[in-house]
């Protein structure tokens, strides 16, 4: 191989290393590496953190699915689901710093909406109880933590500053300021 293919094949990679941090944004990268004491470095973030991956996917696909190409919206996420065992609907509505740790069986639904600075954990699911064409999916405030397994379904709204605990489901309204422990219905 000559040199200038490998010079190209670097450059090319030190700007997809660049595209993706303006993509999501640096200050996505501090917060992920604030709240995960295994983060070592931001290429590890890139490279190795599924959550992290999926939420490039879902901002491809929830751009696309604004301007109507839905079916190529769900074939991205389809892509994204495959790579990452994390399924968001690309109609779902996530704010910035969204922090899926480990990540692997988490479920979005379409009219979920999530805030800013939420950590969500593996197995969770923000699932709907209706099959109509309406909101029935959960809305997550800002600086949420959702323990592994956690359950939110329904059209149901969780405040912001919350603590869902490890395997919690959740059935009505949480007001800010909770701690959520087993069922709240």
């Amino acid at each position: 191989m000559k040199w200038y293919f490998i010079l190209l094949i670097v450059f090319g990679a030190i700007f997809l290393f660049y595209f993706i941090i303006y993509l999501i944004g640096f200050k996505y990268f501090k917060s992920v590496k604030k709240r995960d004491p295994a983060a070592r470095h931001y290429l590890q973030i890139i490279l190795t953190y599924p959550g992290v991956k999926i939420l490039i996917y879902y901002r491809i696909a929830h751009f696309f699915w604004k301007i109507h190409f839905k079916l190529l919206a769900e074939i991205i996420m389809y892509i994204g689901r495959f790579i990452t065992h994390i399924e968001i609907h690309p109609g779902a509505k996530i704010g910035k710093r969204l922090f899926i740790d480990h990540g692997a069986g988490v479920v979005i639904g379409e009219t979920s909406i999530i805030g800013d600075d939420v950590l969500i954990y593996h197995g969770v699911t923000l699932g709907g109880r209706k099959f109509d064409h309406v909101k029935r999916h959960p809305t997550v405030g800002n600086n949420v933590m959702i323990g592994t397994g956690a359950r939110i379904l329904g059209n149901v709204t969780v405040g912001s500053n919350v603590n869902i605990a490890a395997n919690a489901t959740i059935l009505k309204d949480v007001p800010d300021g909770e701690t959520v422990i087993g069922i709240w219905k």
